[in-house]
């Protein structure tokens, strides 16, 4: 189907349920929709980026596959909402590396960074990945000032496209309405976005199939970004001892150990679980299409996190230094991608919730 074709397709499925409204309670999409007669191309990504897929509208739709009319909501906006990041990436020519994501790309960057780092160290020093054996002094094999220039500059990079991305959809999104979005609908757009409650379609838990409702993939978003939080924190923890003069290794008690070991668990449980629901999910649910997109960043966050955690467990042996390249490889191979994988959806589900929650206030004054 071509892209103006898609376009055509999801403004008339929205208008069919703007006509019917059952599905108006599952979630805030479908009010979203009935504030509008009309449906442009933002209203479009704002909806789709809106939308939970916790699939409920699907099973209770009464013109869904097989009705000649094919209303198929979660479906049409999971295409939508991978148009959205193809539509705001930065740099534009980047866009295309939405359609190439999968597994096999996840593993080869991984790879790829890997043996770059190690070529690198090699041609600086061909023993240090081998000489501190036994002291766990990460610094005896990268540099601090090593590993702060190369992995500052790509956290940057990151950083810049994700926010040059995320500006102008927030632009484009507030072009739709008026009014100040205040403080207060901040806050509740972000605790909905943390307490993940509208994957409770219908005040239900999460659909796997027409009969099947589990908390499992609510459970396992949750362990996923509360692992990628506490890891963030384990870092900034360990940025700060550095700063005050504690530098690593620190003991397995401390600040940074724990919040880091914690968060590999929930990262390895999270996405590990993730990869399980979706391979038995009805395929009705999403867009199978984009199945390499979900699988690549899910597999970069494993390789991450378990790296990671072997690296703690074995620091004091004389597997460290190929274990700490190899970290550092799935770290920088996540960092390049953050602005070109599925990451970037929970930054634009928190702005349209927050462009939801101030517009049902808006629509009550």
């Amino acid at each position: 189907m071509l892209e103006a074709e898609r376009v055509e397709h999801a403004q008339q499925m929205l208008a069919v349920c703007n006509a019917c409204r059952y599905c108006e309670q599952f979630c805030p999409v479908f009010p979203a929709i009935e504030r509008r007669t009309a449906f442009a191309e933002v209203d479009l990504h704002y909806l789709a980026n809106l939308c939970h897929n916790c699939g409920e509208c699907l099973y209770a739709c009464q013109y869904a596959p097989p009705h000649e009319f094919g209303i198929n909501v979660p479906r049409t906006l999971a295409q939508v909402r991978r148009r959205t990041y193809q539509e705001y990436c930065w740099p534009p020519a980047l866009a295309a590396s939405f359609e190439r994501n999968s597994a096999a790309t996840a593993l080869a960057l991984a790879a790829v960074c890997t043996a770059l780092l190690w070529l690198g160290l090699f041609l600086a020093d061909p023993g240090a990945l081998w000489r501190p054996r036994g002291t766990a002094d990460f610094y005896a094999v990268v540099p601090h000032g090593v590993l702060v220039a190369v992995f500052g500059l790509a956290a940057a990079f990151a950083l810049v496209a994700l926010s040059v991305s995320l500006r102008q959809y927030w632009r484009d999104v507030t072009a739709m309405g008026k009014g100040t979005v205040r403080l207060s609908t901040w806050r509740r757009a972000l605790a909905d976005a943390v307490s993940l409650r509208h994957l409770h379609g219908g005040g239900v838990d999460c659909t796997t199939d027409l009969d099947e409702r589990t908390p499992w993939r609510r459970w396992a978003h949750h362990a996923t970004s509360g692992g990628f939080a506490l890891c963030l924190a384990s870092t900034t923890v360990a940025a700060l001892y550095h700063a005050a003069g504690w530098e690593a290794p620190h003991a397995y008690a401390s600040v940074p150990v724990v919040l880091g070991a914690a968060g590999g668990l929930g990262l390895v449980c999270g996405p590990l679980a993730l990869l399980l629901l979706r391979a038995r999910r009805d395929e009705a649910l999403g867009d199978p299409s984009q199945r390499g997109l979900d699988q690549s960043l899910l597999v970069l966050l494993l390789i991450t996190a378990a790296t990671g955690l072997a690296l703690l467990v074995l620091r004091h042996t004389a597997a460290m230094g190929p274990l700490l390249v190899l970290h550092l490889g799935a770290v920088l191979a996540f960092f390049v991608t953050i602005p070109y994988s599925k990451f970037v959806h929970g930054f634009y589900r928190v702005l349209s919730l927050v462009w939801s929650a101030h517009e049902s206030t808006s629509s009550r004054h």
